[in-house]
């Protein structure tokens, strides 16, 4: 087995991996890439969560300690042999005027996929060139009015080619649910660049959370604040990539730590703020093979 793989994160619940600063009237936005404004899962968040499944109680467990390093605190140190890139985005949910919704990206996420895909081996498909206000879509999908235009949120696009290639490739890796795969075989878009990012910037969930004086049934003062979510549905993907352990007492090959870390991942993970109230449920999923697309 190789020793460098990828990570698909599929949020199944609105998700709220946070940044901690107040932006506007949101108290509690999403994290984002400074340069893009796109929404990110940071690397050391995808470890933490993670190493606690892997773990469980053992948290002394040889294994766990060869792939993700000791406890904090511990009185020896050594790295871990497993690292996470930050988790970029893939794919993201917007409403559609048929088909119900769609997962929309853009060649810029596509071809850095494609570039990031090279550093562990891996091939992509070619990668389609959109123009503004239209999609590149499968021929029959869903998403195609019968006017023969795309209608997402309130913007009006034609379709400007194929993506047919791109979505098959996302369906058999990122996602294992069978019903998943069909549905974004037919349902993804590839966007300009520009359309794109409005809508990751733009089409977010933004949630009003209250605490409540129980007695006078009204909220507590100071106690009502914004909170930004990404729907459910939003598509990510992270690098995996393991090195021999470093724990000299359990000595394992790169590739033996990643197929223990592939064989112990859990099929969920709950990831960043809002657990209690049932958000960050993602199903995560390794990549197969990953050689056959073109480059």
């Amino acid at each position: 087995m190789s020793d460098k793989t990828l990570l698909f994160i599929h949020a199944l619940t609105g998700l709220h991996p946070g940044s901690g600063t107040a932006l506007d009237v949101v108290d509690l936005p999403v994290q984002r890439e400074r340069h893009t404004a796109w929404p990110l899962i940071p690397g050391s968040s995808l470890k933490g969560v993670m190493r606690a499944e892997c773990a469980g109680d053992n948290r002394e467990d040889a294994d766990v300690l060869a792939a993700f390093g000791p406890e904090p605190g511990a009185a020896s140190y050594h790295a871990g042999a497993v690292a996470f890139s930050d988790a970029r985005i893939l794919a993201f949910p917007v409403r559609s005027l048929t088909g119900v919704f769609a997962w929309v990206t853009c060649s810029d996420v596509l071809n850095r996929l494609s570039r990031d895909l090279g550093l562990i081996g891996g091939g992509f498909p070619a990668v389609p060139t959109v123009e503004k206000d239209q999609a590149a879509c499968a021929e029959d999908s869903p998403l195609i009015a019968h006017d023969g235009r795309l209608m997402l949120e309130e913007f009006e696009f034609s379709r400007g080619g194929d993506a047919g290639e791109i979505a098959d490739w996302l369906a058999e890796r990122a996602v294992e649910d069978p019903g998943t795969q069909d549905r974004l075989r037919s349902h993804l878009a590839v966007l300009h660049n520009d359309d794109f990012t409005h809508f990751v910037r733009n089409a977010t969930e933004v949630v009003a959370r209250v605490g409540l004086d129980y007695e006078r049934k009204t909220v507590r003062t100071g106690a009502l604040f914004y909170e930004e979510y990404l729907p459910a549905e939003t598509l990510f993907y992270s690098l995996v990539m393991c090195s021999k352990s470093r724990l000299e007492s359990h000595p394992r090959s790169a590739a033996d730590i990643l197929q223990w870390l592939c064989d112990k991942a859990p099929k969920t993970l709950q990831i960043g703020g809002g657990e209690t109230v049932g958000k960050g449920f993602c199903a995560v999923r390794f990549a197969g093979p990953l050689q056959g697309g073109k480059q």
